[in-house]
């Protein structure tokens, strides 16, 4: 049965909230999950009623920059990932596949270059290749971690073990996909490792 919503009320898109709210995904997944921001499941869609976006941000304005604010950060627009491989084609590839389901991509050909990017910047996820020259993906997770133990990690390998596979649960990624992968994979395993709702 299709769900009527109001015409007299202005729904915005999840896209459209985080441009208007200067957010990322995960912090909109956030409020929802907190009852900050009620949210209208249409289909596999969430629909936001424009007054309470409206109505959360008063509140933040009226809190002055106190900790509620301070744990949902009015920051990225789209969350920001960084795709590490030492295959240009791949990289490539995730690049523009990631870019257009709307995030901020940035790329590293090697670990060491990666461990400088997560040093200087702030990310919301990291993709990485398992089988790198140099420093392979486990070390680079393990490094990673040291630095920022609560960012979310992808493995993708074409060169999969069951060893490879424990040691990275063990280590907390948040996903392993196996190469070839298909489009529709990288993203849902990206949506998943940033805490998104389950369809």
């Amino acid at each position: 049965m299709p769900l009527n919503l109001p015409t007299d009320e202005v729904f915005l898109t999840t896209e459209e909230v985080l441009a208007y709210l200067q957010v990322n995904l995960r912090t909109v997944y956030r409020l929802i999950k907190a009852g900050k921001i009620p949210a209208v499941r249409v289909g596999r869609q969430w629909r936001f009623r424009k007054r309470d976006i409206d109505a959360w941000l008063d509140s933040q304005r009226t809190q002055g920059g106190g900790a509620a604010q301070a744990s949902t950060p009015l920051r990225n627009e789209h969350p920001r990932v960084l795709v590490v491989d030492d295959e240009a084609s791949i990289r490539d590839l995730l690049a523009k596949t990631l870019a257009l389901a709307e995030y901020e991509v940035d790329t590293a050909a090697d670990a060491s270059t990666a461990l400088t990017r997560v040093r200087a910047a702030d990310y919301d996820l990291l993709i990485a290749d398992l089988r790198m020259p140099g420093m392979d993906g486990l070390t680079l997770i393990r490094q990673v971690k040291k630095i920022r133990a609560e960012l979310p990690v992808i493995i993708i390998t074409g060169f999969s073990s069951e060893a490879s596979a424990i040691e990275a649960v063990n280590l907390g990624v948040a996903g392993y996909l196996r190469k070839p992968f298909r489009v529709p994979e990288v993203l849902a395993a990206a949506a998943k490792a940033l805490g998104a709702p389950a369809a």
